[in-house]
């Protein structure tokens, strides 16, 4: 619930307003579990809230730790048995969590595990911050950033999206900074135009993963409603509605999108445009024989760098315990 309707719940209970303020700051700042431990309000209205509602927390089912980087991996049972991933990474700017947005997704970019056991329903708002908060108060570390880079689209859940961006950095609770927030997608157009009326400062990462029309509609069926020019029209309709550099994410298949042909390809398509290549190898999968050589991957990023583009190979966390999304599920479900 926004700060907005809880303020009207509590006014339709006859409540006074500063209540919102008071329950507000247990939920997003003092990251309580339970109705119950709002001590600062009285017995009979936490009574008749928990009556009501309830704080739902997602069920830890499985934790891996890295052991090479502490890379913590999550896989969350939320209230209706379904199964959800969420990754907690160490920088040295601080902590990131990548959270998911759908169980399962539609989208069915052919090298994601996520998108293999298909898509269920999208999440709640509530069950999206909710990793967050789990995933702090089970291992004791303050997030600094957030990804919306786990299993699902974002824009495919695009009301319950925009309602997360709004309730984390509204400044009576979580207060963070959307410029500390990165959204994905493979390319949802007219998302992205609204997103750029919004001018909410966030991060957009696409997921180019080819830069022609042929190969990226191989490998990501999205691209057959929405092809690669109408997503560069939008990309830069972006930018210069918010100002924001645009990250471009491609992950590097062996033999497949690692060639000299597609990173002239690539400098015609991204030259002179403000933005940032992450190229990361792509994650083997027991359902595709896709594969990266991460030599083969320094190697196209200087291609890419000299031909004046700004593209850098992403650090691999949490190698050792499968942490790209979708692989912990899906093993777990099979």
């Amino acid at each position: 619930m926004s700060y907005e309707e809880i303020s009207e719940m509590l006014t339709g209970m006859g409540e006074k307003s500063f209540r919102a303020k008071q329950i507000f700051t247990w939920l997003h700042t003092r990251n309580i579990t339970d109705i119950s431990q709002m001590t600062d309000i009285s017995n009979a209205l936490r009574g008749a809230l928990s009556a009501e509602y309830c704080i739902n927390s997602p069920k830890i089912v499985r934790k891996l730790v890295s052991a090479k980087d502490g890379t913590i991996k999550y896989l969350f049972e939320l209230s209706d048995g379904n199964h959800i991933e969420t990754v907690l990474m160490e920088y040295k700017h601080g902590n990131s969590i990548c959270i998911s947005t759908q169980v399962g997704c539609k989208m069915g970019c052919t090298f994601c595990a996520s998108t293999i056991a298909g898509y269920r329903r999208d999440l709640t708002v509530g069950e999206m911050i909710s990793q967050i908060y789990t995933a702090e108060r089970e291992s004791g570390r303050h997030i600094d950033s957030i990804v919306l880079m786990g299993i699902g689209e974002p824009l495919d859940n695009f009301d319950n999206t925009v309602r997360f961006l709004k309730l984390i950095s509204d400044e009576r609770g979580r207060k963070m900074s959307l410029r500390h927030v990165s959204v994905s997608t493979c390319g949802i157009v007219p998302r992205i135009y609204e997103l750029a009326e919004m001018g909410l400062g966030l991060t957009l990462s696409i997921s180019l993963h080819d830069p022609f029309n042929e190969g990226r509609s191989r490998i990501m069926p999205v691209n057959k409603r929405y092809d690669i020019d109408e997503l560069m029209k939008a990309c830069r309709d972006y930018y210069e509605q918010t100002g924001r550099r645009i990250s471009f994410e491609y992950a590097v298949i062996q033999g497949e999108n690692d060639s000299r042909e597609c990173a002239v390809q690539l400098s015609k398509l991204l030259g002179g445009f403000n933005c940032h290549i992450n190229l990361i190898p792509v994650n083997p999968i027991k359902e595709r024989s896709y594969r990266s050589d991460r030599n083969g991957v320094r190697k196209f990023a200087d291609m890419l760098c000299s031909m004046g583009l700004n593209a850098t190979v992403r650090r691999t966390l949490g190698a050792d315990i499968d942490a790209a999304c979708g692989q912990l599920r899906r093993e777990y479900e099979i």
